[in-house]
């Protein structure tokens, strides 16, 4: 029987919000099967680029990376945000060590190449761009990877990846060898039918659902990519994947009925 493994991703609303990520984290130690975290970056990168002015360029709610945005995004999601995290979780006695893509080349991206849209300095991942046999070595001296939303090339350049395509990837890359379940932690409680009703949550989606829910124009666009990178965790045979609301994480992990479970 293969071990167990979480893998969790959080996003910016909640690393904004200083009391709820102390709250999530205190959740998230208390984990007793290995886990691993991985976070996207929050409004810190966009406020310093605004009091540097630098703009900021999104298309469908990706950011545009120039080379300062890729400074600011690198200073702040592998510097600032993940440090912080990894301090918050030394103190709650658990023993993470935060990473970029580029540290013991764990992440290999490749830049995005788009017919229409230069998106800069922006990484492209695919399951083999994961180093699975040294997150294992690492999971295995009972050590928890914190990733940020930076990868690299192993040609010197490093590039912003989307932290919810990071989960997925590595989950799939780690399902060889690991029981993964995946969980998207946001502010909702799940998928939600009417996005101003909370109580209107979707306890399961299919990929035949999720097409007819986005075109029938009800899937929130920031919704879209954690569903996309969801469902492509499930069909390539990561166990379980679900979308739950960031202060559910014990309820989920003890009786796992919280939010959004992704299906085939």
């Amino acid at each position: 029987m293969k071990e167990k493994l979480y893998i969790i991703k959080i996003g910016g609303a909640l690393i904004d919000d200083e009391e709820l990520l102390e709250q999530f984290l205190e959740q998230f130690a208390d984990i007793q099967e290995k886990k691993i975290l991985v976070h996207g970056g929050g409004k810190l990168a966009t406020t310093l680029a605004d009091k540097l002015g630098i703009e900021q360029k999104l298309i469908n709610g990706r950011r545009i990376t120039d080379k300062e945005t890729l400074d600011i995004v690198a200073m702040v999601y592998a510097g600032g945000i993940n440090k912080n995290i990894v301090a918050k979780l030394q103190q709650k006695k658990c023993k993470a060590i935060g990473f970029s893509g580029a540290d013991a080349n764990l992440i290999k991206a490749t830049k995005r190449e788009d017919e229409e849209i230069d998106f800069g300095f922006v990484g492209d991942i695919t399951e083999k761009s994961i180093n699975k046999k040294i997150i294992s070595k690492l999971l295995k001296l009972e050590l928890v990877p914190v990733f940020s939303a930076i990868t690299h090339d192993k040609k010197g350049h490093l590039f912003n990846t989307n932290a919810d395509t990071i989960a997925s990837v590595i989950a799939q890359a780690l399902s060889v060898k690991y029981d993964v379940e995946l969980l998207y932690c946001f502010d909702k409680e799940g998928v939600l039918e009417d996005v101003d009703n909370p109580k209107s949550v979707i306890k399961n989606i299919s990929e035949e659902e999720f097409s007819t829910l986005k075109d029938e124009g009800k899937l929130h666009k920031g919704i879209l990519p954690k569903l996309e990178n969801a469902l492509g965790a499930v069909k390539n045979n990561v166990n379980k994947v679900f979308l739950i609301k960031e202060t559910e994480l014990k309820n989920h992990i003890e009786h796992h009925h919280a939010g959004t479970e992704i299906c085939l």
